[in-house]
């Protein structure tokens, strides 16, 4: 399931964007919707990966079977959104970089799988390193 969210962090990263991909998966792990962030792209700073994954995915019944994977750990923006709609299980890439809402998630009773993924941080950390000024616009540091 993390190759497609990391395929769309790729794409995201080929096109001058943020590198977080990600994918919203049924508990068969049928794929329902995938997504990057495109805040550069689109310039709304609302289009996260996770968010994107979400509105692609349409509609559901209920999310509380639902898996959302993201290259990078949710930041609270997407948490919440996570929360919001009880997503049961969230499987991150890597939370190094960034450590976002884990333990915010975990404390609500989603349950967390952190791959803690080098191909995941490698590719954000370099993204960082070329790209401070945008890193900063809305999770980094000033």
């Amino acid at each position: 399931m993390l190759a497609v969210a990391l395929e769309e962090a790729r794409e995201g990263y080929r096109e001058g964007g943020v590198p977080v991909g990600a994918a919203l998966f049924d508990s068969e792990e049928n794929l329902l919707g995938r997504g990057r962030n495109q805040r550069v792209q689109q310039g709304d700073p609302s289009v996260h990966g996770e968010t994107d994954a979400f509105r692609k995915a349409g509609r559901q019944k209920s999310y509380r079977d639902k898996v959302m994977v993201t290259t990078l750990a949710p930041c609270w923006y997407c948490s919440g959104l996570i929360r919001q709609f009880n997503i049961g299980t969230v499987v991150v890439g890597e939370s190094r970089t960034f450590a976002g809402g884990l333990d915010w998630l975990r404390k609500h009773g989603i349950r967390v799988i952190d791959l803690d993924s080098q191909e995941c941080r490698e590719l954000m950390e370099r993204f960082i390193q070329e790209n401070p000024e945008v890193w900063n616009e809305d999770i980094g540091e000033d």
